[in-house]
C-alpha cells in the first residue's frame, strides 16, 4: 500500500475507520480505507436518493426499479442500501414467492401489475417478471410455449408501462462463476445466512451455462431503446452498490434543487 496521507489517517481515526479496522482478525489498512471512502460516498448518494424521493412525492411520480441477476449477485444488499434512509411510507420492496394455484391461471404479468406503484411511490422488485426469461426455463418451471409467449409480450408490456407514465429502471447484477461459488460457500458456513440457500441456488453452478444462454437471449430481445438494461459488475459489493445508486439517480430526471 502507498504511504498514508494525513487525510487518510484522519479518515481511519474515526468511528467508521475503527469499525473497518476491527471488522477482521488482521488489520488491513487499505481495505479499511476503501470501506471508509465507500461509507462517505454512500451517505452522499443516500441524501440524493432522499431528494429524488421527495421530488417523486411532490410530483406524484410512479417509479419502478427492478433488479435481476445471478443467485447471490447482491440484489437484496443493493436494495437495502438504497432504501435504508428513504421514507418507508412512500416505497415498497417486492419479492414475490412462487405463484399459487390461482395465480397460475392468471395472465402471467397480472400479479406483478398488482404491485405497481401509486402516485408518489417507488417500488423495488427483487426479481421481477423476468423470472420467466431466465430462472423458470432453466429450472423447468415453465413450458417452452409459456416462455415464448412471455418473450413475445414483454416489450409491449413495458411499452405500456412507460406510456402510462410510470418510470422503469432495469438493473442486472453480474458476477463471475468463481465469485458466486465463493458467496454460496459463505452462505452455507454462516448460520445467520443459511436460510438464504434454496434448491434453485444449489443447482446454480451446475446450470451456469444454461443461465448464461438464456440471459444473453433476454438481453438481445429486451434491451430496447425505451427500456434498456444496465449491467452492474458486482464482484465487489461496495462498488456495485455505489454504481447502482448512481445509475438510478442518472436515469430519473428529478429536480436536484429539491430541498431535503
Amino acid at each position: 500500500m502507498e504511504k498514508l496521507t494525513q487525510k487518510d489517517v484522519n479518515k481511519l481515526n474515526s468511528a467508521r475507520g475503527f469499525k473497518a479496522l476491527l471488522s477482521s482478525e488482521q488489520y488491513n489498512l487499505e481495505k479499511a480505507l476503501r470501506y471508509v471512502n465507500y461509507e462517505r460516498k454512500l451517505k452522499k448518494l443516500q441524501v440524493e436518493l432522499i431528494r429524488l424521493q421527495t421530488w417523486a412525492i411532490e410530483q406524484d411520480e410512479r417509479i419502478i426499479i427492478l433488479f435481476e441477476g445471478r443467485d447471490a449477485a447482491g440484489k437484496g444488499g443493493a436494495i437495502r442500501r438504497i432504501t435504508e434512509r428513504i421514507n418507508p411510507r412512500h416505497m415498497r420492496i417486492v419479492a414475490l414467492p412462487k405463484p399459487n394455484e390461482d395465480e397460475k391461471t392468471q395472465w402471467y404479468f397480472q400479479r406483478y401489475v398488482e404491485q405497481f406503484p401509486k402516485a408518489g411511490e417507488m417500488v423495488f422488485f427483487d426479481r421481477s417478471w423476468y423470472n420467466r426469461a431466465v430462472v423458470e426455463p432453466v429450472n423447468g418451471f415453465c413450458t417452452q410455449e409459456e416462455y415464448e409467449v412471455f418473450m413475445n409480450q414483454v416489450n409491449d408490456f413495458e411499452r405500456m408501462i412507460l406510456e402510462s407514465g410510470i418510470r422503469l429502471v432495469k438493473i442486472y447484477m453480474s458476477i463471475t462463476k468463481k465469485e458466486q461459488a465463493k458467496r454460496f460457500m459463505d452462505i452455507k458456513n454462516n448460520p445467520l445466512k443459511q436460510w438464504k440457500m434454496t434448491p434453485v441456488d444449489e443447482r446454480a453452478q451446475e446450470l451456469w451455462d444454461d443461465y448464461t444462454s438464456y440471459k444473453r437471449t433476454m438481453f438481445s430481445k429486451t434491451n430496447t431503446l425505451i427500456s434498456p438494461w444496465k449491467v452492474i459488475r458486482a464482484n465487489r459489493k461496495t462498488m456495485a452498490r455505489v454504481n447502482v445508486i448512481n445509475h438510478i439517480l442518472k436515469s430519473i430526471p428529478y429536480d436536484k434543487n429539491t430541498p431535503v
